[in-house]
């Protein structure tokens, strides 16, 4: 009995899927060296699975075949050397970075459980310094600042001193006016002592002239109170 057609498309299923790749990768491969040896032709096959795995065959060098399929083709493709210098690269970088990580972890104070003793006394020593340098610089930040609050304290000083002379100066004219305005409005008239200059007014009666009767002169002033009974 005879197997029946495979309908291709995409397996649903993630076993089967697997299963069906892994068997069908092999049997690529065996049919390309096949190729390559019974047509003397040069292959190269690169396979990478759903999960990022890669798979690769080449008939004698993959670097001059992609370097021929270049030339050919006119293509761009990452050069061999230039991928595994970048991976290179990718990988020092990475345990850089983790040294770094682990070195800011001991100064922390964390992870020393496994640190040894030799390195525990470099990073003592190292912390020293640090915290030698730390104290210095805020030992300048902390002198910096005091200057500049003692040249603010005497500018504030100096305008306080020239705020009090200017005080002193308004209270002392308010006071010399405020005593001229009470001098104009008290009563600076003297009281009048002289007497007025008196009048005299001759009898023009002959007969009180002759009689001898002596008549008292006749005085105008402000007390004049009327004529003799």
């Amino acid at each position: 009995m005879g197997r029946g057609k495979i309908e291709i498309k995409r397996i649903e299923n993630v076993s089967n899927r697997q299963v069906t790749f892994s068997k069908r990768k092999g049997g690529l491969r065996k049919k390309a060296h096949e190729l390559s040896v019974l047509c003397d032709a040069e292959v190269a096959l690169i396979i990478f699975s759903s999960t990022g795995k890669l798979i690769e065959y080449a008939s004698s060098s993959m670097k001059k075949i992609l370097e021929r399929y270049v030339t050919v083709s006119g293509a761009r493709v990452w050069d061999y050397e230039q991928q595994q210098m970048f991976y290179y690269e990718v990988e020092r970088s990475k345990n850089e970075n983790e040294w770094l990580r682990s070195q800011l972890r001991h100064r922390m104070g964390e992870d020393l459980s496994c640190t040894p003793l030799e390195q525990l006394y470099q990073l003592e020593q190292e912390l020293e310094i640090a915290t030698t340098k730390v104290r210095k610089r805020k030992d300048q930040l902390i002198s910096l600042q005091l200057d500049s609050l003692r040249q603010r304290e005497a500018s504030l000083e100096c305008n306080n001193k020239y705020l009090h002379h200017a005080l002193l100066e308004n209270q002392a004219l308010q006071s010399y006016y405020s005593n001229a305005l009470c001098q104009q409005e008290e009563p600076n008239h003297p009281q009048v002592t002289t007497a007025l200059p008196a009048f005299r007014v001759q009898p023009s009666q002959p007969n009180l002239k002759d009689s001898g009767y002596i008549q008292p002169d006749l005085q105008l002033g402000f007390n004049f109170s009327g004529p003799q009974p």
